[in-house]
This record gives C-alpha cells, structure tokens and sequence, in this order.
C-alpha cells in the first residue's frame, strides 16, 4: 500500500489532499473525502464575503450544508461546520482541517476564524483526533506561526514558487504544498507548471522537519505516482474532487469539468488575480476583456481592487452566481487542465481507491521495468 511521511504525520490512510476550493461550500466533500482515507479540507471563503449584501447567496449556501442559521455570524458557522463534520468522521478515522485565506484583505476575517478553530477544537479534545489541520493559502505565512502551531495543529500553506516556499520554510510551515500553473481557479502570477516547481521545491526545501506536496495537474494514479517520484509527500487535487457524486458544488459545474475535453481551459482574472476557467463562450468574453482592461494578468504583474477595473470583478461575481442559479448562459466555471482528463463523476471513496490502485500498480510496474 502507498504510503507516505504525510499519512505518518496526519494519520491518513493515503497521501492525498482534497483542495479547500470555493467559493461555494465544500462541507459534504469534505465528509467523504476524510471518510475515504485522504485529508479533507473544508472551505471557508463562502464566510468571507466582502460584501454581505452583494454575496449573500454563497453565505447562505455555506450554511445549508453546515447546518447553521444564515443569520450567524461567521465564527458561529465555522463552530457548527466543525462540530458537524467532527460527528460525521468520528469513529471512521477521517482526517480533516480547514482553508483560511490570509491575503491582506481578508487577514482579520482570517484570524477571527483560526481563533475559533482553536477553541472549538480545545473545548471538544477528543476532536483533536480528526480535526489536524490548518491549511493557509492566497498570503504571506510569515507571522502565522505561534496562531496556529501553538494551539497544535499540523500547518499547511500553499506557495507557487521556490521563492514562497523558502517563505514557509522561515515561518515554520510543516507542509509545503506546491501549486503549479495548471492548477484551477487561483493561480500564480508567473505560469510555472508542476514538472518545473514540484521537484525545484523539494529540492529547495524538503528534509527531516518539512515535507512538500504537489498541486496542479494531480488527478488520477499516474500523476500521484509522478508526485511521488519527484520526491514529494504527496498530491492535492482539486478538480478531481470536485466532478464527484458527493462534491457540494453546482451540477453544471461538475458536469463542465466532465464535458471540458482537450484544450479545455483558459486563463483570465479572477477575483484575486489570475485563475483558471473552464473554456466556454462566457469565458473567453472574459478572457478578451482581461487581455484589455487588466493585462497584468499575462504580464506577471499583480493588482489589486484599487487597480483594477470593476467591471472585470462584477462579471466574475455575476458569473458566479449564475453557476450557483444553473444558468448555463451566464455560468463560468473554474477547473484545472487536468479537467480535460476527467471523463467521469464517481463517488468519493471509490474515486481514491481506483487512483492509488492505480498509482501502486504503475509504481510496483517502474521498479520492475526499469530496475530488472
């Protein structure tokens, strides 16, 4: 059987992550991803919404699956999330923590929800059990260290570059996940893909106390194997998870990564920068209108909300709920490239034992073809 340091470190059965992805709640993927013996991540930016008004759809949607009251507020849903996904693993072995973005924007939404973490999880010991993980993203983990280590959970951050994981290696991170350019949704800047960054970063940073994962492209048993063998930890993968029967997201979104095919995603701004879209006319008009009004996005050369033309911003919102609201005309997706290798929507658990069966039979196959 497959096994890596991260199983030994968090206690999973296999070294796989399940990406936090929103903006929509992922609180039943979760579920059965743990369930399934892989790290599950919940996703927290459906609470962060920067404007309640504007968002308040991915807020409500959000609470429907973690069975809270739309009018709690964001510390209060994050408990009953926690509370109800701890009595859903319990007993089962299931593993799982929490993506907490922690750009400047939204650092004091951040902070209150890794507070709440941390006494949901000390008033509830035994959830120590289950609940392990911490998994910062979209900011700087310098300065997160005694927040998260402190109060005992395994830290994970996710960089794009050489450069942000030494970052992380200064600021204690114990799991280094790095996310190449084929990776959906948010992406990075400067489009290094995974066959370049996964092994510069282990190279860079990987030893006795820091362990590297890889992110992007990884969706089946021969890219975890290929995770493996450049010396990572093991694979996140994202869109893989999100084409399941369990996955919370809107079903024309799950069915756009199973329909994408070759060629089957562009890039374009998205909300806090660049991101991956799956290739539909919706998408390319926003593809278009990025090129005029924000070409940094090509160019490596970051922005924010004061830069940028809003009207790029409110057709990505406006896109967005039109997922939620399965309207196909207006819709656009996220995913990876790897979604043009995605040609099914299985269940959870029977979706990881085909990818490490998969991966143990291409291992076992390497060492016998090349090594007789």
């Amino acid at each position: 059987m497959i096994k890596s340091r991260l199983c030994d470190l968090i206690g999973t059965k296999y070294p796989i992550i399940q990406a936090g992805m929103g903006p929509f709640s992922n609180n039943n993927l979760c579920v059965a991803a743990a369930n399934a013996g892989v790290l599950g991540l919940l996703s927290t930016s459906g609470l962060c919404v920067m404007d309640r008004a504007a968002d308040d759809w991915s807020y409500q949607d959000f609470c429907r699956t973690a069975e809270a009251n739309p009018d709690d507020d964001m510390a209060t849903v994050l408990e009953k999330v926690l509370k109800r996904t701890y009595r859903l693993v319990k007993g089962k072995g299931g593993v799982f923590g929490i993506n907490v973005m922690v750009s400047a924007e939204l650092k004091d939404a951040a902070k209150i929800l890794i507070e709440k973490a941390t006494q949901v999880r000390e008033e509830n010991p035994d959830m120590k059990e289950y609940f392990k993980v911490i998994f910062t993203s979209a900011g700087d983990p310098v300065g997160w260290k005694d927040t998260i280590k402190n109060a005992g959970f395994t830290w994970m951050h996710v960089v794009p570059s050489v450069k942000g994981a030494q970052r992380c290696k200064k600021a204690g991170v114990d799991v280094i996940v790095a996310s190449g350019h084929e990776g959906g949704f948010h992406t990075s800047w400067e489009p290094v893909h995974s066959m370049t960054l996964l092994p510069a970063v282990v190279e860079a940073v990987s030893d006795e106390k820091t362990l590297v994962c890889g992110a992007g492209g990884f969706v089946d048993g021969k890219t975890l194997a290929a995770a493996l063998v450049l010396g990572a930890d093991g694979a996140q993968m994202g869109t893989r998870f999100l084409a399941t029967q369990e996955s919370d997201f809107a079903q024309i979104w799950k069915e756009g990564v199973v329909e994408a095919g070759d060629r089957g995603t562009l890039v374009a701004r998205g909300i806090v920068g660049p991101a991956r879209w799956l290739k539909t006319p919706r998408s390319i008009e926003h593809q278009i209108n990025t090129l005029k009004k924000s070409p940094g996005v090509y160019l490596g050369t970051p922005d924010d909300f004061t830069t940028t033309d809003m009207s790029l911003i409110d057709f990505e919102n406006e896109s967005l709920r039109a997922t939620f609201d399965g309207n196909k005309e207006k819709a656009m997706m996220a995913g990876g490239e790897g979604a043009q290798r995605i040609h099914d929507m299985p269940k959870v658990a029977d979706m990881v034992q085909t990818i490490v069966k998969e991966a143990e039979d291409i291992l076992r196959s390497v060492q016998t073809k090349m090594l007789a």
